[in-house]
């Protein structure tokens, strides 16, 4: 059998030891356990989020919520290069010079006017004014910013113009 004695060593010395340290085990298991109730309600307190809602509930929303957004910037975008495309086809530099055709006689009744797009293609329009034979109206196709036909200044001028004008 063994005893403590044989070693040198008061059973009582180790009974003491072996209680304080099956005491000091008890007293963190207990402080653990109530770490760990605190930790869990906190926890549950988080999940469930604001006025009692769950959190997977809110995250759920959002992420439909951002699946809902994407699908619309995406229609978004689809719209915008048809715009853009169809834009590039749009009327967009204008040019105008109103002048006299028949000197003196009409006054400044007359005008050109250019409408282009923004590749240049478009046409002219002068549509002279006299005060005694009425309105006579031309129009001149226009391709890549040139005319196969030939120009009056008017003309020309209204062109130039049109052909100056910015677009974004």
């Amino acid at each position: 059998m063994f005893h403590f004695k044989d070693f040198g060593i008061e059973s009582d010395l180790v009974i003491l030891t072996l209680s304080v340290i099956c005491i000091t085990l008890v007293i963190l298991t207990i402080v653990l356990f109530v770490k760990m109730s605190k930790l869990n309600t906190r926890y549950l307190l988080f999940m469930r989020g604001r006025e009692g809602k769950s959190l997977e509930e809110v995250f759920s929303k959002k992420f439909q919520n951002m699946d809902y957004i994407n699908e619309e910037i995406s229609n978004v975008n689809d719209r915008l290069n048809l715009i853009e495309a169809n834009l590039l086809k749009t009327y967009q530099k204008i040019g105008i010079v109103k002048y006299d055709a028949f000197k003196e006689i009409g006054g400044t009744l007359s005008f050109v006017l250019a409408l282009l797009t923004k590749e240049n293609d478009g046409f002219i329009l002068n549509s002279m004014h006299s005060n005694s034979e009425g309105c006579y109206t031309y129009i001149k196709e226009v391709k890549k910013g040139e005319v196969f036909v030939a120009l009056s200044e008017e003309e020309r001028q209204a062109l130039e113009n049109a052909m100056e004008m910015k677009t974004h």
